[in-house]
């Protein structure tokens, strides 16, 4: 099994920038599909942003369109989230996952079909 660790998270102003950073191990990191998910204090778990395995294509949810961007170094078994002009909605722990599949990213944006998950990473946006 693919193991996730997430880095990154921490504490910025409203309308700032924030990188977050998926590191995988245990598996050949360019067969998988890969999504940041996130989960806000009492809300349920949604998706952000998924990556096919060679990063050929991208999905994003709509409230984060235009503002953040993911990206993937197959190199490095690394899978990035950059995540510019920040709203205090955004704070939430942040998770990478992963599915093994040369497939549709759509594979990735369900919860249920994902093959792991890292332990999440907060992130606190102030306003």
């Amino acid at each position: 099994q693919v193991l996730l660790v997430e880095s990154g998270g921490g504490l910025v102003q409203a309308g700032g920038s924030l990188g977050l950073s998926c590191v995988a191990s245990g598996r050949t990191f360019s067969n998988y599909a890969m999504g940041w998910f996130r989960q806000a204090p009492g809300k349920e778990r949604e998706f952000v942003a998924a990556i096919s395995w060679s990063g050929g294509s991208t999905g994003y949810a709509d409230f984060v369109k235009g503002r953040f961007t993911i990206s993937r170094d197959n190199a490095k078994n690394t899978v990035y989230l950059q995540m510019n002009s920040l709203k205090p909605e955004d704070t939430a722990v942040y998770y990478c996952a992963a599915r093994r599949t040369f497939g549709s990213i759509a594979m990735v944006m369900n919860q249920g079909t994902l093959d792991a998950w890292g332990q999440g990473t907060l992130v606190t946006v102030s306003s």
